[in-house]
Order: C-alpha cells, then sequence, then structure tokens
C-alpha cells in the first residue's frame, strides 16, 4: 500500500527516493527501541528512513529535534520532521516524516508505521515544532523520480 509521494509523469507514476524509502516501512509493527523491519518505535523508523537516504539521525525523538533547521508548520514540506508531546507536558516524545497534503508518516505505538494527518484531533493538540533536516540540494535529490 504505497500512499506517498507519487509523482504523475504522463500519466505514469513515478516514485521518488522519499517515497520509496517511507513506503518500504509502510505497515512495520511498533517495537519499542525498534529500528528495522521488523518493528519500529517513533525515532527508529525517523534514523531508519533518512539512513536510506544518506543522513545520520539520533535515536530519540528528542535528538532529532536538535538537528537541523527549525521550520513554521505553515512552511513544511515533505521529509520535514514533525514533533509531538505524546507524554503529557513533558515535551518532545514523538516524531514522524511529513510527506505533504497535510500528511506525516510514524510508528504509533497501536498501529505500528502509518500514515496519519496533522490536522487529527490527537496529534494537532501535541504538536510541537518541525525541523527541516534535508538542504534545499538534498531535498532536490531526494524528490527526484528514483531510476
Amino acid at each position: 500500500m504505497s500512499l506517498f509521494c507519487s509523482i504523475s509523469v504522463g500519466g505514469a507514476f513515478a516514485e521518488t527516493p522519499l517515497s520509496s524509502a517511507v513506503n518500504e516501512g509502510l505497515g512495520t509493527p511498533y517495537k519499542y527501541a525498534g529500528t528495522t523491519l521488523k518493528g519500529f518505535d517513533c525515532s527508529g523508523y525517523t534514523s531508519w528512513v533518512f539512513k536510506k537516504l544518506g543522513i545520520s539521525l539520533p535515536h530519540t525523538s528528542k535528538g532529532q529535534a536538535e538537528e537541523g533547521e527549525w521550520v513554521d508548520k505553515d512552511n513544511l514540506r515533505p521529509g520535514d520532521l514533525v514533533f509531538f508531546d505524546t507524554s503529557g507536558g513533558a515535551g518532545i516524545s514523538h516524531v514522524g516524516i511529513y510527506v505533504g497534503d497535510g500528511k506525516f508518516y510514524h510508528s504509533a505505538t497501536n498501529k505500528g508505521v502509518t500514515v496519519t494527518r496533522l490536522s487529527d484531533s490527537y496529534y494537532e493538540k501535541r504538536y510541537v515544532t518541525a525541523r527541516r533536516v534535508l538542504s534545499d540540494a538534498q531535498y532536490n535529490q531526494v524528490m527526484t523520480d528514483a531510476k
């Protein structure tokens, strides 16, 4: 089930390196401290996706929130990391990858790797910040048709 970043090219759909990476993990079960297709926690999934793109990220949501540059929620682009406080006011405790159209991929404890809208009532209330870890050049590479 591929849901993200298909680019229409003359009636056909082309997958990008970013869409290929996020879609490969879709449906993987949640596993605390998981970093493989056998199971991911949230930061394990985001680290795994970015490693496939040649970028190393820490394996904690708080650590990932210190990477890259801050980006306003209104200026998100595919590949930006989005962060949430899902632990009742304890600060950043969850991370996902924004994919465009108001959606993000993440590993949820009750669903595993899934796609959710930022406007989902649970996540909308818990949104904290976003970080852009892809430079413009890296962004252009990961958003170009995979060959």
